[in-house]
């Protein structure tokens, strides 16, 4: 496959794009293939059901594509590596999309050790390089209660889906960013970031709920100008600590910044959402889901719009 340029490969063979460059100020999410809504059950299950069939979820990707939003911003769940193989295989329809892969995805873990057992969970979910190389690896870590080599095992078990296709960031998900903020085990947060660095040469990323807390854990750690993940909109809808919080941060501090949940779960009318978030200073990116050809079309009008004149 082709690598798309500017891209550069591993040694692991993962098409990467070269640390900090630009985000793509519009990137879609995947909440809606899985049911994920935070204002409707009814509607979440309506998508859930829809999403179902593949080429569902193919469509969607295939009309962002189209409408010009070339990244993909997705959980590790089961369903994304169908999706993944399905890219690899039509690398010519795909020449420029990314993905931006958050992880873990704790669902995928718990069913499998259901349906296989813990070795063939294992089985399943080791990488690449070898059921036996990793065990030992994993097995030496656990034997020393030495966190490094059990994180670094799960990030590589996690990547896997991902091999040959470009991820520029690897996002640490919430739950277990703010878990570790709560545990006060910040190693961790710092191990992922190493890893994700040296290994797949791709920015670390991270999802949380309370943004000023994660960036004075960060800035602890010497993390320079992280690419965080956080509810970020006019209304303050699941942004803990307030909207002045948040706002002080996007003024003060340094780091990337990709707002979530733009729209409130639709609380938020979208033009009013976009052109608030797109004043925000220190906004990179916006990420979205959307289940339609119109919805992306528009939200990427409104994108495009509000981006230009704050870049005026």
């Amino acid at each position: 496959m082709a690598e798309p340029l500017g891209l550069e490969a591993t040694a692991e063979g993962v098409a990467v794009m070269p640390p900090n460059k630009a985000l793509d100020t519009l990137m879609l999410g995947d909440n809606q293939f899985f049911g994920i809504n935070h204002m409707s059950e009814d509607k979440a299950r309506a998508q859930s059901m829809h999403f179902q069939d593949l080429d569902a979820i193919i469509a969607v990707i295939d009309a962002a594509y189209d409408e010009g939003i070339r990244t993909f911003m997705c959980t590790t769940h089961d369903r994304i590596a169908q999706v993944a193989e399905h890219v690899m295989r039509n690398p010519a329809r795909y020449a420029e999309l990314q993905f931006v892969p958050c992880m873990p995805y704790a669902h995928k873990y718990a069913n499998a050790m259901t349906e296989d057992g813990l070795v063939g969970a294992l089985r399943r979910f080791l990488p690449a390089e070898g059921l036996m190389n990793a065990a030992v690896r994993g097995g030496r870590s656990i034997a020393s209660k030495e966190i490094r080599g059990i994180t670094t095992l799960l990030i590589d078990a996690e990547m896997t889906m991902f091999k040959g296709l470009p991820t520029p960031v690897i996002f640490l998900q919430n739950v277990v960013v703010d878990l570790i903020l709560g545990l006060g085990f910040d190693e961790a947060l710092a191990i992922f970031a190493d890893h994700v660095r040296s290994r797949y040469g791709a920015e670390p990323g991270f999802i949380t709920m309370n943004l000023p807390l994660l960036l004075d854990r960060l800035d602890a750690l010497g993390v320079a100008n992280p690419v965080v993940c956080a509810n970020i909109n006019k209304i303050g809808f699941r942004m803990c600590g307030g909207i002045p919080a948040y706002e002080e941060a996007l003024r003060t501090r340094p780091f990337r910044a990709v707002a979530m949940s733009v729209f409130a779960s639709g609380a938020i009318e979208p033009r009013e959402a976009v052109e608030w978030v797109c004043s925000q200073p220190n906004v990179e990116s916006i990420v979205f889901g959307a289940s339609s050809r119109a919805s992306l079309r528009s939200t990427k009008a409104l994108s495009d719009e509000f981006w230009r004149r704050e870049s005026l």
